[in-house]
């Protein structure tokens, strides 16, 4: 079993999930993947290495992955949901042209919010849409 393989099973079952060869491989895909990649893009990806994969499944994974806070899934502005292996705090940056999405750092500690005295945040999402700088350089 390689290093990858190694760390995908350590950190399934920390988080209480049974390793599987699905689970495990849509974990390596998304721990790869820096375009936060949909469930086609996922599916599509895998299905000739496990033929027996289907659509639904992957879903599956991934709504038991965001459970166990293994992944988060990133909406921003459609429908159309886009899975990130990277559960630290950070934001999004999805260009208004190409449609990729860029992940920036925060620093929550800073953010300056007024209007919310006496409430309590349970869950944050930045999310920024605009042009990517390989977009604008094409515009220009």
């Amino acid at each position: 079993m390689n290093a990858s393989i190694r760390a995908s099973v350590k950190l399934l079952k920390e988080k209480d999930i049974r390793p599987s060869v699905q689970r495990i491989r849509v974990l390596e895909y998304l721990q790869n993947s820096k375009n936060h990649p949909t469930v086609d893009n996922i599916y599509n990806y895998l299905v000739n290495e496990i033929p027996t994969l289907s659509k639904t499944t992957v879903y599956n994974i991934l709504k038991l992955f965001s459970e166990k806070n293994v992944t988060s899934t990133v909406r921003i502005g459609t429908n159309e949901a886009r899975y990130d292996a990277d559960t630290s705090v950070h934001g999004h940056f999805k260009c208004e042209k190409c449609g990729n999405i860029y992940d920036f750092n925060v620093n929550i500690e800073e953010l300056k919010l007024t209007g919310l005295d006496k409430f309590k945040i349970n869950e944050h999402h930045i999310y920024l849409k605009g042009i990517c700088k390989n977009c604008k350089i094409e515009e220009e």
